[in-house]
Order: C-alpha cells, then sequence, then structure tokens
C-alpha cells in the first residue's frame, strides 16, 4: 500500500496493517461496544476465520487512504459524538503510526446495544 525507499531498502505497509491499527483504536474509544460486518456474507466469513480487522476496510488508490468503520455503539450515548471521537481518534492513531495522512475515515453505526449493568 505505502512504499517508502530508503538508502538500505523499501518499506511496504499492508492494508490489513492500517487496518488493525484503526481496529484496535476503533475498540479503545468511548462508546464503541463492537465492530459489526459490512453485510450477512462479510458476518459468516468472520464466524469461520475470526479475521482480527473485523469491521475495518482499507481502500488505497495510490494516494489516499480511505478507511470505512462498521461500529456497534453503547445504547445512551450520542452517536454522534461516538462516530466523530472514532473517527478522530483512528485518523490520528493511523497517521501517527504511519506518517502518512488519511483522507478519510468514514464511520457506519450499524446497531446499538444495551450494556448488560444497568437494569
Amino acid at each position: 500500500m505505502t512504499n517508502e525507499m530508503t538508502s538500505i531498502g523499501g518499506i511496504h505497509v499492508a492494508p490489513q496493517a492500517v487496518a488493525t491499527i484503526a481496529y484496535q483504536a476503533t475498540l479503545r474509544s468511548y462508546g464503541v461496544v463492537g465492530m459489526a460486518a459490512k453485510n450477512l456474507v462479510n458476518g459468516i466469513a468472520h464466524i469461520l476465520t475470526k479475521d482480527p480487522t473485523h469491521g475495518v476496510e482499507v481502500h488505497f488508490d495510490g494516494e489516499h487512504i480511505n478507511i470505512d468503520l462498521y461500529i456497534i455503539v453503547e445504547y445512551g450515548t450520542r452517536i454522534k459524538s461516538v462516530a466523530a471521537s472514532v473517527a478522530n481518534t483512528v485518523r490520528y492513531n493511523v497517521e501517527k503510526s504511519l506518517g502518512v495522512p488519511v483522507n478519510a475515515v468514514n464511520v457506519h453505526v450499524q446497531g446499538l446495544r444495551f450494556s448488560d449493568n444497568e437494569e
């Protein structure tokens, strides 16, 4: 995905590595209780393979990195605030790790989940 040449060789970062960074940053964000599948086929594939980047898609067109996140938000939190926080957190973590600017982070809220400790 990203290529950089140094005096001793080249550096290549795969989209899977970017997706892992985004996945971890998303799960650490306030209000996010889990990741969701984009569609039924991806959901079934996740059950079978346990993909560590479930709910994250990274697109690189040669110049721009675009990240799509599919999240589940805790019921009772402000969805807009959680989505904005997730987008900012992921953008910061990916740019900090790679040193490459992120063009867009799109957050898709796929569902709400009630907390187990509330009665």
